[in-house]
């Protein structure tokens, strides 16, 4: 069940596209989006260091979970790390995949150590945009649902 060429929208809690990429869907059990994304060029981000080009990014949505998780592999197919993201549940039509980055993020380095990322972009965020409490417990809430994931090695993190 491959769908070739969908494309997935990181927006702005205003809405605005933040980030726009094409992937395939390579599986859908449950609630559960499994994509398939390959770099055509080389990325420098500035806490992934250099993601060079065919690297692979298996990529996990669930349609009812605050968050997704991305697995990267050097393009020799050794795991790169994992990145997580704070959203709100995606909304999948057709063939675009939309969701609201929160913009606190989970980095997950191979060894399984980790870095909880944006937080200063959270909080002025939270401010500009004016998050509701509700809002921001979800946030609370579901990283630390993640980091239990990562130190218990729970999927995706067994993969």
């Amino acid at each position: 069940m491959i769908k070739k060429n969908i494309t997935i929208n990181a927006r702005k809690f205003d809405g605005r596209i933040h980030r726009s990429w094409k992937a395939d869907l390579i599986e859908k059990k449950d609630s559960l989006l499994v994509f398939l994304g390959v770099f055509e060029n080389e990325v420098n981000h500035p806490d992934l260091g250099v993601i060079r080009p065919n690297t692979t990014s298996y990529e996990y949505y669930w349609l009812n979970r605050w968050y997704n998780i991305f697995r990267f592999h050097e393009p020799n197919g050794e795991l790169r790390n994992y990145y997580c993201n704070i959203n709100m549940p995606p909304r999948m039509n057709k063939k675009v995949l939309d969701y609201i980055d929160l913009d606190i993020d989970i980095l997950v380095w191979n060894d399984f150590s980790y870095k909880i990322l944006d937080e200063k972009e959270y909080e002025e965020n939270a401010k500009k945009f004016n998050y509701q409490e509700s809002l921001k417990y979800k946030v609370k809430e579901n990283i630390e649902v993640l980091i239990k994931k990562i130190e218990a090695k729970k999927f995706p993190f067994s993969v």
